[in-house]
């Protein structure tokens, strides 16, 4: 009987710890704005979204700061997500930006974009031998003299192994 009423009062007070009556954590109206993709060079085309404009939300972005102008968000195929694009302009110089979104229901919400002009590469791989050589006849040929030495004196030291186990 005391094992069943102390399983059972510890059982009520790990439930008054984790705290059953208590309300779940949550965010309220904090909401961010995504910038995808965060790191561009000039030129590249960004993607931002937010909760923050509600279901079926739209909003008005500024991307001032770098040049780019307002763009318009507009509700996306996720749930309660307002989606909106624009370009980063090629003379963009290198920084952070801010990047602002109004919503219509009154909200406002900021993200960051990082520009930078890293030199991309360009024209083929220099690799060494690789594909981008024509076949050289002369090292196929060698590659095949070799495996097939390999070849021969494995299967020479398998035999002799074979008939060596059989005569003792």
């Amino acid at each position: 009987m005391r094992t069943t009423a102390r399983l059972l009062a510890a059982t009520a007070v790990a439930a008054a710890t984790i705290g059953l009556g208590a309300h779940g954590a949550y965010a309220g109206d904090f909401a961010v704005l995504e910038v995808f993709p965060s790191i561009v060079a000039p030129g590249a085309i960004i993607t931002v979204n937010t909760p923050a404009c509600g279901p079926g939300g739209r909003g008005v972005g500024n991307a001032r700061a770098l040049g780019a102008g307002e763009f318009r968000l507009a509700p996306s195929t996720h749930k309660e997500v307002a989606v909106g694009r624009f370009t980063v302009p090629h003379h963009t110089e290198p920084g952070t930006y801010a990047i602002e979104v109004s919503c219509k229901n009154g909200k406002r919400v900021t993200g960051d974009l990082v520009v930078r002009h890293d030199k991309q590469p360009s024209g083929r791989v220099h690799t060494g031998v690789g594909g981008s050589v024509r076949p050289d006849t002369t090292q196929i040929a060698a590659g095949v003299a070799v495996l097939a030495a390999a070849a021969v004196g494995g299967t020479l030291l398998l035999r002799r192994r074979a008939s060596g186990a059989q005569g003792s």
